[in-house]
């Protein structure tokens, strides 16, 4: 296991805020030059770092607390109504795991989705290069699990396995198919998944209160929240 005591961070300068209108954001990175293996990323995901690509970073803004990291106890998950009608309309679906996901079909399903769903986003405009950094930087754990209808790729679910769970690290799908409700079900299925694979939580990454974009995670119960360095159980 790499050790975390002699980790180095390195914070950004005040920038402008993704998820909320008029906010500023700092953003604490740990040294790119660290080796991430699976039970640092395990500890770091514990203690409310997020991985995007080769980086690793929390939250660390100095007048607002709204970026909350979030977990799913599995064991303890049930299907609401809406759920279960959205994993009924998706039995259909075949999900495999993918070796890797740097063809031609993956990234164009990446492009389209980001100019559609994203256009208002740092994302946007997407590109192979944009692509490749965040997505085909991979760590020990990683997984690439694809979403077909017939022979149709129709989304593609990041996750990285660490010891006691799958971090959801991003997921993107046809944004044309909104009665399917693909980035719900991809929740659900990597649930699932995490019981398959004996693990006891999905993290969600961070709960935004006030984003519209990452509100929704509130709504998978119960869920637990990051309180100041405390996980705590909200039914």
């Amino acid at each position: 296991m790499s050790s975390l005591k002699d980790l180095r961070l390195f914070t950004t300068q005040p920038h402008h805020c993704s998820y909320l209108s008029g906010e500023l954001a700092q953003t604490l990175f740990i040294d790119p030059a660290f080796q991430l293996d699976k039970s640092a990323n395990s500890r770091l995901t514990e203690l409310g770092f997020r991985r995007s690509g080769a980086h690793v970073y929390r939250p660390n803004c100095r007048q607002c607390r709204q970026c909350i990291s979030c977990r799913i106890p599995v064991a303890r998950f049930s299907e609401n109504r809406r759920f279960k009608r959205i994993l009924k309309r998706n039995a259909d679906l075949r999900v495999s795991e993918l070796a890797d996901i740097s063809g031609h079909e993956p990234y164009l399903l990446y492009k389209h989705y980001i100019n559609v769903r994203h256009a208002d986003g740092d994302m946007f405009p997407a590109s192979p290069e944009q692509y490749a950094s965040f997505l085909l930087q991979r760590c020990e754990g990683t997984r690439y699990y694809a979403m077909h209808q017939g022979e149709r790729l129709v989304g593609v679910m990041v996750s990285d396995e660490l010891n006691n769970g799958l971090s959801a690290v991003y997921t993107f799908y046809d944004p044309l198919q909104e009665a399917r409700s693909l980035g719900t079900f991809a929740i659900l299925w990597q649930i699932e998944q995490a019981r398959r694979l004996g693990l006891d939580y999905l993290y969600l990454g961070y709960w935004i209160r006030d984003s519209h974009k990452m509100n929704y995670k509130i709504h998978f119960r119960p869920l637990e929240l990051l309180i100041r360095q405390e996980w705590l159980l909200f039914d």
